[in-house]
């Protein structure tokens, strides 16, 4: 009977992630149907027939737009809420979506395209924020990932929205999935009317009987709540202008935080998964598959299979190591990029023979991998290795940089396949075999820690990089040469101290350290 009741009765802060995470399937509603939309006859006699570097500006104008607010959504959020600018993404995004839908010719597309980058800049940092902030230490990587869930079954959902609406021989063909996207847009905007604000938002601004209010309504175990949310290390503190929370988050003590959530924000688009998502129908097509239809088909089988693939991804993200699932998943996407790139260099793919295949199938290895690893622990790992005074100002950087990176793969990967069959292949695959190296040295382990144990774990945690460092440093002291003189030590040594700090990738040690070995 207990049984029964958790699963008809699911806590408050479950049903809240759920709904929040319709952002995550508005997002991947755009990026699974506005390629197969530019690719559509009735778009092009409306709108124009793109070039490819046309095509790749318009297809990534939204990630370019939505780059910018991300870049201060984080001390809005911290000033009027989370949830309050989540709704103000949503209604521009809703605009945006209108203006796409009612184009006649493309500058009044791009626009309406424009304004929906600005909106989900606004919004999609700031739903990973409101959910690990609301979520269980046992739980929060379940419900962090819900959001990339979404875009999954988002992305599905654009694919086949296309593949149907392709078959209506007026331009609503092409106009029906922005009607669909607008549609999303409203009922999000409705739902963050009715949601419980963060509890540690209200604590940090002085509202303890507001925090114990929603405490109450999300569900949350009065023991968690006062080990963690109502701590008084959560004191109430002026919410920084945006030039202030910008300089704050690189302070010494949390630039290490910072900089590891901006490269990995960074570094899991530039694997080249949207340009697998964006250009589908086109990647299959170059492989050989023939028919305008068939490519749309093909790009569905692999959302389809995405989506299925995400279920357990979501489930599984608290049982499997944050780095184990990011190294492990690093190396299979590389090989997939980088075993492309050799057939298309070989000569080898043609409309005949195995090989065509054989890339077709390592595209849908790669995107599964993708939405089993990086897609999902990306942003639960970004996100909750922050502190509560940086946490949204950090991670919408970070966000601002996703977008960026984002951008420059869109808008990239059809001038690279006009190009050239194999060059984005390789140069996607061994950023992702780089990215490995890099997170293996000094990504720590974060799954199951509570926000506030995983800011006592990340600073005793010696990465290996930091290691080297201090080896490097040694060699210049017994070589006669002073760090200080190399520029290996940054700008927070006080030289008057006799005890000098030395900030480390988030390890602090001394410089008796240093010498004493």
């Amino acid at each position: 009977m207990s049984l029964f009741r958790k699963i008809h009765k699911p806590p408050g802060y479950v049903i809240s992630s759920i709904l929040i995470s319709l952002g995550g399937i508005i997002n991947g509603f755009d990026t699974g149907s506005i390629g197969a939309i530019t690719e559509m006859p009735s778009f092009l006699s409306t709108i124009s027939h793109l070039t490819p570097l046309m095509r790749g500006f318009t297809v990534s104008l939204i990630m370019l737009t939505g780059a910018f607010p991300s870049f201060f959504a984080g001390q809005l959020a911290n000033r009027f809420g989370r949830l309050a600018i989540v709704m103000a993404g949503s209604l521009t995004f809703m605009v945006g979506a209108i203006l796409q839908g009612s184009a006649k010719n493309l500058e009044s597309f791009l626009v309406g395209r424009a304004l929906c980058g600005f909106g989900e800049g606004l919004w999609i940092s700031n739903v990973t924020v409101y959910i690990t902030e609301i979520a269980p230490s046992k739980r929060r990587g379940t419900l962090v990932s819900l959001p990339q869930f979404g875009a999954a079954a988002g992305v599905c959902l654009g694919y086949f929205t296309c593949y149907g609406s392709i078959r209506i021989t007026s331009s609503l063909s092409w106009r029906v999935p922005f009607i669909i996207q607008a549609i999303q847009a409203a009922i999000l905007t409705c739902l963050c009317l009715f949601l419980p604000p963060s509890p540690r938002w209200l604590i940090q601004h002085g509202k303890r009987s507001k925090a114990l209010k929603a405490i109450e309504r999300l569900g949350i175990s009065q023991v968690e709540a006062e080990k963690d949310i109502l701590n008084p290390i959560h004191q109430q503190t002026a919410a920084p202008s945006t030039v202030e929370g910008i300089i704050m988050i690189f302070r010494r003590q949390y630039r290490a935080r910072t900089i590891l959530a901006l490269f990995i924000l960074g570094m899991i688009q530039l694997c080249g998964i949207d340009g697998v998502l964006y250009y589908a129908p086109t990647l299959f097509a170059q492989a050989g598959i023939p028919t305008q239809k068939a490519s749309f088909l093909a790009s569905g089988v692999s959302a389809i299979l995405m989506l299925a693939i995400s279920i357990p991804a979501v489930f599984y993200s608290d049982r499997m190591g944050r780095r184990t699932s990011t190294i492990c998943g690093g190396i299979l996407l590389s090989a997939c990029m980088i075993i492309i790139g050799a057939l298309y260099a070989a000569d080898r793919v043609h409309s005949y023979g195995i090989a065509r295949w054989v890339v077709v199938v390592l595209i849908f290895v790669f995107a599964l991998t993708y939405c089993f690893t990086w897609g999902i622990v990306g942003k639960i790992y970004a996100s909750e290795i922050q502190p509560a005074q940086t946490r949204a100002s950090a991670n919408c950087l970070a966000q601002g940089l996703n977008f960026f990176a984002n951008w420059l793969v869109a808008f990239a990967t059809p001038v690279f396949l006009a190009r050239s069959a194999f060059g984005a292949y390789f140069l996607f695959g061994f950023l992702s075999l780089g990215t490995v190296a890099v997170l293996a040295s000094n990504m720590p382990e974060t799954r199951g820690k509570s926000l506030e144990d995983i800011q006592s774990a990340f600073q005793q945690q010696r990465p290996v990089v930091g290691s080297w460092l201090s080896g490097l440093r040694k060699w210049f002291e017994r070589m006669g040469i002073s760090p200080l003189t190399v520029g290996l030590v940054g700008n927070d040594i006080t030289t008057e101290r006799s005890d000098i700090e030395i900030a480390d990738f988030g390890h602090v040690v001394s410089r008796r350290d240093i010498v004493e070995g």
